[in-house]
């Protein structure tokens, strides 16, 4: 449709003020001549004003116009909250019939926005607002979205509409469903502690007389472990106590089963914590049996981390020692023996025995005790020195039962250089050190002058072999605890650098935090990294020389099989790529770990009743109606802006767009008001007009009155 308008415009010869200063000179003259009794007053008045006129030169501007057609923007939401029972075929038949009716208005065109799933939920609001900022404002005559309502941008949401705006909601009225808040729960939390999550289980919706204020079966697992089963009111906030076993991640995994009574979905009745059990402190207890270059190794490596809480006991003065001295008029601390192997040695993480020789200072059931803590899940690492070899070893006391090397008795007094074992190419305690040799014995580490020659027990690991290939750092497990035996003080050598020195803070720390079981150096440990979201990276530490594959259990149940592939001595890796986020099963062997990738219930689930809630605000703000897709869809019509935009017909509910009759200019052009010559005619004949005026009356005209006679 082409229209056309017409608008005086100016495009002034001089600026405007000395224009404005020529007009008020010719209104001064005139006024003057009034004064004065001239009779061409008003033509000199006259002439002036025109040529002010025709100097601000006026023009006629012809613009040619073109209509626009209407914009209608019709959202589709398709997040995974209109997946439930009938909303994808409520949404998918309004969207047609409404699209049909949009495009066959005249002069009116359809723009679909889809929104989608996304990590923070249904972003409805800031679709809208682009899809609304991306269209002119005089062309928009109406929107319509088709969801159920359930936006988690409402702050997003446009504050003002030019037109009106209807929401169309899924669902039906009955619906109903019954769902799991946690409330709070801790992202870490101290092994061995209790921690608490705060939850309760919340009904939405028209719930079912006969599901009132029943009592719900709530299942609880740790790390997959056998479920506990309470049951809990249903609205009440309870307190669930847990006690997390190790450090690392520890899943809990909490859900019930879906009610009797057909609740709209299963998917927010179950949740996945992931809680990172941390130790509070390491408590390390240091006995060294004398003196020695080596025993400020082991100091300074413990006292530099501050995790650790060190208590060091040098035995400078043994009972056998009889030099006369009172007892009163000594200055050395009585060792408290009784107090740290009896009464509080449960306390400690790690015991380290630094060239500890047996002489009469712990009896025998102390070091009964002390394989007692072992067994239970204690931890000893023994530094041994010359004394191993001799009859003052700890290996013919009681603790001789759990170590993992017995001695022979010969102690190897000759230089030699520190190597790894296949086993310690694989151990996480000794893979990776820093110049650790290669398969040739080729490294750069330093000699080491002394070691004592033990016998491996058949089931302990020797990852480092010292002269002659014999058994240097012997490792074992002795029922819930560990055990390591360093068959050499040496180590030292290293701290001072001589020939080269080596990694030696570096290998007693991994020693000492193996002993502690810390999540990182298990020699059997499936890792992932979920950093990509669904997309996992699976590491599996293993002593073997073959892994997987690894079976993965899905949240509904299915199962695969991932095989894996060898990624370094020891180590196999997989990529994998989750189908949907949830709580996912893992086994290889008989290890096993759960793996929660996103939440159990994604947020799409948290609220799932359709409430139009912040849309429908914007919608009756803007005139627009707010309906129930289960009552049908609804017609459309065209009205007027400013008449009501929705109303029940005959047969069913209509909503209606406004046409807004936008329309953009094609053409123009401009004309002048009068050409030159015509303005110059006109002050000319103006002038003239004066001129003759004056001289009718000739000259100077006078009142009448009574004459003097001279």
């Amino acid at each position: 449709m082409n229209l056309s308008a017409t608008d005086l415009r100016f495009d002034p010869l001089l600026p405007w003020g000395v224009i404005a200063a020529l007009a008020g000179l010719a209104l001064l003259v005139a006024g003057f001549a009034l004064w004065r009794g001239l009779r061409g007053w008003a033509w000199r008045g006259l002439a002036g004003l025109a040529a002010a006129l025709a100097l601000a030169a006026p023009a006629l501007e012809i613009g040619s116009r073109t209509g626009l057609s209407d914009i209608v923007l019709l959202v589709d939401d398709r997040s995974a909250s209109q997946g439930l029972p009938e909303r994808d075929n409520q949404t998918t038949a309004a969207i047609d019939a409404l699209s049909q009716q949009i495009t066959a208005l005249p002069g009116t065109e359809l723009r679909r926005i889809t929104v989608g799933d996304d990590p923070d939920g249904t972003l409805l609001g800031t679709a809208l607002s682009r899809a609304v900022a991306a269209e002119p404002e005089a062309r928009l005559a109406g929107v319509i979205t088709v969801t159920d309502g359930l936006a988690h941008d409402p702050d997003m949401l446009p504050a003002d509409l030019p037109a009106p705006m209807h929401t169309l909601l899924t669902g039906r009225p009955q619906d109903w469903d019954r769902r799991l808040v946690i409330e709070e729960a801790p992202a870490f939390g101290l092994i061995d502690q209790e921690v608490s999550i705060r939850l309760r289980i919340e009904d939405q919706g028209a719930v079912p007389a006969d599901q009132r204020g029943q009592s719900v079966s709530l299942r609880i697992s740790l790390d997959g472990e056998q479920e506990q089963v309470v049951a809990v009111p249903v609205g009440t906030s309870l307190e669930l106590p847990l006690t997390l076993g190790h450090a690392g991640q520890n899943v809990v995994q909490i859900g019930f089963d879906a009610p009797e009574g057909g609740e709209l979905t299963d998917r927010n009745n179950t949740a996945a914590i992931t809680i990172n059990g941390v130790r509070d402190r390491l408590r390390v207890l240091l006995v060294s049996g004398e003196p020695h270059a080596g025993e400020r190794t082991w100091r300074n490596l413990l006292k530099s981390d501050a995790a650790v809480d060190l208590i060091h006991f040098t035995i400078l003065r043994p009972p056998d020692k009889s030099d006369g001295v009172p007892v009163n008029e000594l200055s050395l601390i009585a060792f408290p023996t009784r107090e740290l192997f009896l009464e509080r040695i449960d306390d400690f993480d790690l015991i380290i025995f630094d060239r500890y020789r047996v002489r009469g200072i712990l009896p025998p059931d102390y070091f009964q005790n002390i394989v007692r803590y072992v067994r239970d899940g204690g931890a000893v690492l023994v530094a041994a020195g010359p004394e191993m070899a001799s009859v003052e070893s700890l290996n013919l006391s009681p603790m001789g039962a759990v170590l993992p090397a017995r001695p022979t008795g010969r102690v190897i007094d000759q230089a030699f250089t520190p190597q790894l074992t296949d086993a310690g190419r694989r151990h996480p305690v000794t893979a990776g050190l820093p110049g650790a040799p290669d398969e040739n014995g080729e490294n750069g580490w330093g000699r080491w002058l002394r070691m004592a020659e033990v016998t491996p027990n058949p089931d302990a690991e020797v990852v480092m072999t010292g002269a002659d290939d014999r058994p240097l750092l012997v490792m074992n497990r002795q029922g819930e605890g560990r055990v390591a035996l360093l068959a050499s003080d040496q180590v030292w050598l290293w701290a001072r650098g001589f020939e080269g020195g080596g990694p030696q803070l570096e290998l007693l720390r991994r020693i000492a935090h193996w002993s502690m079981k810390e999540p990182e150096l298990e020699e059997e440990a499936l890792e992932a990294d979920v950093s990509g979201g669904v997309n996992v990276d699976f590491t599996r530490r293993t002593m073997a020389d073959r892994a997987g594959p690894l079976t993965i259990t899905h949240p509904d149940g299915r199962t695969e099989d991932l095989p894996l592939a060898p990624d370094g001595p020891g180590r196999f890796a997989a990529e994998w790529s989750a189908p949907q986020p949830g709580l996912y099963r893992l086994v290889d062997g008989d290890l096993g770990r759960v793996l929660a990738l996103g939440p159990a219930a994604p947020k799409e689930f948290e609220r799932t009743i359709a409430d139009a809630g912040a849309l429908g605000d914007l919608s009756r703000a803007t005139g627009g109606a707010v309906l129930n897709l289960s009552d049908g869809t609804p017609d459309l019509r065209t009205v007027a802006p400013g008449r009501n935009a929705h109303g029940r017909g005959v047969a069913r509910d209509w909503i209606a767009v406004t046409p807004r009759d936008a329309a953009t200019v094609t053409g123009l052009q401009r004309r002048p008001l009068l050409p030159g010559w015509a303005w110059l005619c006109i002050i000319f004949g103006l002038i003239l007009a004066g001129w003759l005026s004056e001289g009718r009356g000739g000259g100077k005209w006078l009142p009448s009155g009574p004459r003097r006679e001279v």
